[in-house]
């Protein structure tokens, strides 16, 4: 299949105050969400002007790419399209038909297997193509969490974020990845259902081991953040923050935190790493460094070329890891029958 065009998919995020309400509405429609809970988070975006950083950072990527097309001598047009705010998947797929679009990559913006890492977007791409007449055929490129060029930003950003440690503290540094948590049995039924399931847990551990061996640790620690939903329901733990407070009972006083489940800095890191955690460091009297995102580093955009290119000139995937990666999809067909099986909404 010859392609026309990527399109850059991603989970979208308010730019001005007044559009929280409608994009956190827009994220849990049909989940039975109390009104008072959407209103405490959006006070988390309103801390930050109303504003997220995720469609800018969005938009810088496809200007990176773009270029990296260029040296390449790749001629294909990046599009952008969320799943939750402006520029909307659908109005994306529509303008791309209408601009003669005929077949298109996808890149998501989640290097992960899982329901909200994987096959939401497989959804995203269904809603879209149903929703207009005569839409692209679109092929979901795979997933990356042990692409090389992932693992090494990672780890060039945790010698960065070490060094911000007081050098009297950086050798008993501990260093620990998170996350976003999700429901427990949303893990156990990530995956093809024959692969035993926790698929997202284990891409997410298997993430981390490989930064660590790639930065010299040893020892190490994956924890999570972000849980969301009725307390009765069990989501992966532990939570970063509570995990801090483990650590300094133990004598540890400086923590570099690596966010090794984000490719770039959502809402959910700069307000439940730089803002809770790191206050939570502080009262600790722990020292405390977060290492940077990948998205703004060039190796970014270098990445999205390479998995561009595994379907343009049959080059070989380059991969790390051991555990397994799927999520190359056509049309929004999920991977297998039965993987990653929709969580059953609990009120």
């Amino acid at each position: 299949m010859g392609f026309d065009a990527v399109l850059l998919l991603s989970f979208g995020g308010p730019e001005r105050p007044e559009d929280v309400m409608p994009f956190l509405e827009n994220v849990t429609r049909g989940r039975g969400v109390p009104r008072e809970r959407l209103e405490e988070v959006a006070q988390h975006y309103l801390h930050f002007g109303g504003v997220s950083p995720i469609n800018a950072l969005n938009r810088d990527v496809i200007v990176a790419l773009e270029a990296e097309f260029a040296t390449r001598g790749i001629d294909l047009p990046v599009y952008f399209g969320n799943r939750n705010w402006h520029p909307m998947a659908q109005d994306t797929v529509e303008r791309m038909r209408a601009d003669g679009v005929r077949s298109a990559l996808v890149f998501p913006t989640s290097a992960w297997g899982g329901y909200s890492g994987c096959r939401q977007y497989d959804e995203d791409i269904l809603r879209a193509r149903e929703a207009v007449a005569d839409a692209p055929e679109l092929v979901k490129l795979r997933q990356y969490f042990d692409h090389p060029l992932l693992i090494e930003s990672f780890a060039d950003a945790i010698r960065a974020a070490l060094q911000d440690i007081p050098a009297g503290r950086r050798e008993g540094a501990r260093l620990v990845f998170t996350a976003h948590s999700i429901p427990v049995s949303a893990d156990v039924s990530a995956g093809p259902p024959d692969e035993g399931g926790k698929l997202y847990s284990r891409q997410v551990a298997e993430a981390a081991r490989l930064c660590a061996a790639a930065t010299g640790f040893a020892e190490y620690d994956v924890v999570w953040q972000s849980r969301s939903g009725p307390p009765q329901v069990p989501w992966l733990e532990p939570d970063i923050v509570d995990h801090l407070d483990e650590l300094s009972a133990t004598g540890v006083d400086a923590v570099v935190l690596c966010p090794v489940g984000f490719v770039s800095d959502h809402l959910e890191v700069v307000w439940d790493l730089d803002n809770e955690a790191h206050q939570k460091a502080g009262e600790l009297d722990m020292a405390f460094a977060r290492a940077a995102t990948p998205g703004t580093d060039p190796r970014f955009a270098r990445l999205i070329a390479e998995l561009v290119e595994e379907h343009l000139t049959d080059v070989a995937p380059r991969r790390l890891g051991t555990v397994p990666g799927y999520g190359c999809t056509l049309n929004g067909a999920p991977c297998a029958v039965g993987c990653c099986e929709p969580p059953r909404r609990t009120r």
